[in-house]
């Protein structure tokens, strides 16, 4: 069995950091991750700097990256973004659509209606582009302004994704849990039935790899990760970080799931990012190794 891992540290997992890197770090932490094995990797959000300033430079990094058989995509929230990432030359975009109002007016500055027909649009263009979109469907499993997320509006927005190349289901404030994962797993694939689905956790209260091996259970074969496990949303209170890459790569690994991803590596770029961020590396591989042995 194989699943693919989505490196999601050089967007989501530096967006929330006070330390803001250089383009140029930035270039050789996605370079690292590229070295490593990862072959998809979220580089870069098109969104304005005065939002999101540890993502200005989008367009210097998509210049630099290691091109070759790595698919980059961008996180985008509107035609001017998607048509400064095509310019940038990437592989896929990645829309982002809260399913609450009070997080997505907050967040994007928009209803989750205006969200959605932006997403037409989006899409639509993306695929005259013959670039693949992505619909991530944000705080899919709580939000932390309007409480828990009723899962007919997630099936309603995978329904309405009907242009879209992914499905993904974020659990933006990590509060999801495995009986969660397993119920809208099945309910999107009801609703948007033959569209991949992917899955992006947080392990803000320790249950981010459990919903992710059960996810896998579920039979999804595409998973959002972060090396070092740092990350978060600026917008969300107390979102802490991501899923940690070589983590989830030890618990897929040992379990038999097949990922071509170095998880040492990984480890090793989790621990050369915290000293850029000057921060401590939430992952925990790099501190006791793989077993058996290193």
């Amino acid at each position: 069995m194989h699943t693919t891992v989505v490196e999601v540290g050089p967007r989501d997992g530096l967006q929330n950091e006070a330390r803001v890197l250089t383009p140029d770090d930035r270039i050789a932490f996605i370079a690292r991750c590229a070295e490593a094995g990862t072959r998809r990797i979220e580089a870069v959000s098109f969104v304005h700097p005065k939002r999101v300033p540890q993502m200005a430079g989008a367009e210097e990094v998509m210049a630099g990256v290691p091109r070759g058989d790595v698919r980059y995509s961008g996180l985008v929230l509107n035609r001017r973004g998607l048509d400064r990432a095509l310019a940038a030359g990437v592989d896929e975009v990645n829309v982002a659509v809260p399913a609450s109002d009070a997080f997505c007016v907050r967040n994007q500055g928009a209803t989750v209606a205006e969200m959605m027909d932006a997403w037409d649009g989006i899409a639509a263009a993306a695929a005259e582009a013959g670039v693949p979109a992505t619909l991530t469907i944000a705080v899919a499993f709580g939000c932390p302004f309007e409480g828990e997320t009723p899962p007919e509006r997630v099936a309603e927005l995978a329904r309405r994704a009907h242009a879209a190349s992914e499905i993904a289901l974020a659990d933006t404030v990590g509060v999801g849990v495995p009986a969660q994962v397993r119920d809208l797993a099945r309910r999107v694939r009801e609703a948007a039935p033959g569209i991949p689905l992917r899955f992006h956790f947080h392990n803000t209260r320790n249950t981010g790899y459990a919903n992710a091996l059960a996810a896998v259970d579920e039979g999804v074969t595409t998973l959002d990760a972060s090396a070092g496990g740092f990350g978060g949303c600026p917008f969300a209170p107390a979102a802490t970080g991501n899923i940690a890459t070589e983590d989830l790569l030890y618990a897929l690994h040992r379990g038999g799931v097949e990922t071509g991803i170095d998880m040492e590596r990984v480890a090793a770029t989790g621990a050369w990012l915290g000293g850029l961020l000057g921060e401590p590396v939430p992952a925990l591989l790099g501190r006791a190794g793989g077993f058996p042995g290193r």
